[in-house]
């Protein structure tokens, strides 16, 4: 394509635009700014020849440039699908009558895409040396039963209903023959905690799970210090002690200290 008449009519409208602008110049300067015509004329002049080469290069040179590209793009190459009809077309249309003309190879349906195989057993099978790397890593191991033994002795101890009395259950012998420190408990020396042995009392969930009732047939039956149970408030320290934690008067007798 020619591109001459478009880049002269830029140049023009360029030219045109710029002689506008020298004139608007002119009349500015001569009448508004003072300078006078014969200045105001200079200064149209020159905004008209500076303003005209400007447009022209910077314009007129952006639009032949689109112009070149646009008429340089390939226009686009005919699908090989369109190729082979028309050539089947051509080659239906100049065989002679009676002569059956084979079907081109590119008509013929596409043969369907093998399915992916599935992968082999094998891959399936994990390997020895995994196997034996399975078997090394450490099972975690699961929380003792027996930090939560006391809480829930506790719990079980609560759930039986108190007696007509008041009395609370009490113990033949200490549970797997051991009995816990009571003397850990502020108020019980190692008279009164005797004195705990004989009626049955042996360990520190034993008396967290005292009820009120209960705790008022213990004060009551306490030979020589009743209300201790209560005054010293038994069962609150016993219920830290057999949950497994401890108090500042139970660290204080572990360490040897004085009842």
């Amino acid at each position: 394509m020619n591109n001459g008449p478009s880049k002269d009519n830029c140049q023009t409208m360029c030219w045109a635009g710029a002689a506008v602008a020298g004139l608007l110049a002119m009349f500015i300067l001569g009448g508004a700014a003072d300078w006078g015509w014969f200045w105001a004329i200079v200064a149209g002049l020159l905004v008209f020849g500076i303003g005209g080469v400007l447009l022209t290069s910077y314009v007129c040179a952006a639009a032949s440039a689109g112009s070149a590209a646009h008429t340089a793009a390939p226009k686009p190459a005919s699908t090989p699908t369109a190729a082979a009809s028309s050539g089947a077309a051509n080659a239906a249309a100049t065989a002679p009558s009676g002569v059956t003309t084979a079907a081109p190879a590119a008509a013929a349906p596409q043969a369907e895409t093998p399915k992916a195989k599935s992968k082999p057993a094998v891959a399936k099978t994990a390997s020895p040396a995994a196997k034996t790397a399975a078997k090394a890593v450490p099972k975690t191991p699961k929380p003792k039963a027996a930090a939560k033994a006391a809480p829930a002795k506790i719990a079980k101890a609560a759930t039986k209903p108190v007696a007509a009395d008041g009395k609370p259950e009490m113990l033949a012998k200490p549970r797997g023959g051991a009995s816990d420190d009571l003397k850990q408990i502020k108020g019980v020396g190692p008279k009164l905690e005797q004195t705990l042995n004989n009626m049955g009392v042996w360990h520190f969930d034993q008396i967290a799970g005292w009820r009120k009732p209960e705790v008022q047939w213990v004060d009551e039956n306490l030979e020589g210090f009743k209300g201790r149970v209560s005054r010293d408030d038994w069962v609150k320290q016993a219920k830290v002690l057999a949950a497994g934690g401890t108090t500042e008067f139970a660290a204080k007798v572990k360490k040897g200290g004085v009842y």
